[in-house]
C-alpha cells in the first residue's frame, strides 16, 4: 500500500464522514442533510463528537487515482509532510481569519495564469476537509478554463456554468471524489460571457444559499486570474475572504500591487508564496 492510501485510510479512520445535498432547506448541520442516509454509532462515554457514516444517495461518488496526486503537487492527504504540515498551519490560520469575520467563504485568487492557484484551492480544501468539525465545499468558479476536475482526474460533462445557463441543477453537478467530508462543485463547460453570468443575480443567490445552508460548511472558491478578466472581482462582492497566490520569480511586483489596487475596498487576509525554492 502506497504511502498516500496510508495516509487515506488513516484518515478516514480518524474523522468523521459526511456530505450534503444540495437543496433548499432550512439552515442546518452538514450531518443533518437530506441527501444522505445517517447510521450513527454508538458513542462511548469520553467521546465528545458522534461518528456518523453517510451514504451518498444524490452526490455522485468518483473516487480518484490517489496515487497521481503527489505527481500533480496534491500532497495535503499525507501526513508528515512539511509542505502538508504548511498547507494545515495555513489552513488554522484562514479558519481563525474567517471566524473572527463571522464568515465562512473563501476565494482564491491570482493575478495570472499557472502561478499555482487552483493547485493551492485544491490542497485547503483537502486540508479543511480533515478537520472534525465540518465539511468543505469546492467549487470551480474558473468558469473560462476550469481545471480541478482535470487535476483531480475526474470526468466531468456539466457544471457551474451548466446551472447558470439554466442547463442543470445543482444537486446533479455536486462530485464527492472519494475524500470524506470534502464536495466538489465543477466548473463545467468554458464560457466566453462568464463576467456577465458570475455577476448574475442567479449566481448571487446561489453564493448566499451556500453560505447559509450549514452552519459548519466551508466553501472555497477557485476563480480565473484577475489581470486577465473581471471574473475575480465580480465574484468577490460575494465572499467573505480572499487569498492571493503568488508565484515565486513569476508573479512581479507591479503585478502583485495592480492585484492588491483592484482588491483595495474586498477582505482580502493574506498571501501564499508559492513555488519557492530551497
Amino acid at each position: 500500500m502506497s504511502k498516500l492510501r496510508k495516509a487515506l485510510e488513516k484518515a478516514k479512520e480518524s474523522r468523521q464522514h459526511d456530505d450534503a445535498s444540495y437543496k433548499e432547506a432550512p439552515r442546518q448541520t452538514a450531518s443533518e442533510s437530506e441527501g444522505m442516509v445517517i447510521m450513527p454509532e454508538r458513542a462511548s462515554h469520553d467521546t465528545a463528537v458522534e461518528k456518523i457514516n453517510p451514504s451518498y444517495l444524490q452526490t455522485k461518488v468518483c473516487p480518484i487515482d490517489f496515487e497521481n496526486l503527489e505527481k500533480k503537487r496534491i500532497i495535503s492527504i499525507c501526513h508528515g509532510n512539511m509542505v502538508a504540515d504548511r498547507i494545515k498551519i495555513l489552513r488554522t490560520q484562514i479558519l481563525n481569519h474567517l471566524r473572527e469575520a463571522g464568515g465562512n467563504t473563501l476565494l482564491i485568487a491570482s493575478a495570472n495564469s499557472g502561478e499555482g492557484r487552483t493547485v493551492t484551492a485544491i490542497n485547503l480544501a483537502i486540508a479543511l476537509s480533515q478537520q472534525i468539525d465540518g465539511t468543505v465545499l469546492l467549487v470551480d468558479s474558473d468558469l473560462r478554463n476550469p481545471s480541478i476536475h482535470t487535476l483531480l482526474g475526474i470526468d466531468v460533462t456539466k457544471g457551474l456554468s451548466d446551472y447558470l445557463r439554466g442547463k442543470a441543477e445543482i444537486p446533479e453537478l455536486l462530485i464527492n471524489p472519494g475524500i470524506p467530508r470534502l464536495v466538489i462543485l465543477p466548473g463545467g463547460k468554458p464560457l466566453v460571457n462568464s463576467s456577465e453570468l458570475l455577476g448574475a443575480p442567479k449566481m448571487k443567490l446561489l453564493v448566499k444559499e451556500m453560505k447559509e445552508r450549514y452552519a459548519d460548511r466551508i466553501i472555497i472558491f477557485d476563480s480565473s486570474p484577475l489581470l486577465d478578466s473581471a471574473d475575480s472581482m465580480v465574484l468577490s462582492r460575494f465572499i467573505d475572504g480572499i487569498l492571493i497566490v503568488v508565484e515565486a520569480e513569476k508573479t512581479t511586483k507591479e503585478d502583485l500591487k495592480r492585484t492588491l489596487e483592484l482588491l483595495k475596498e474586498r477582505p482580502v487576509i493574506g498571501t501564499v508564496f508559492n513555488k519557492a525554492r530551497g
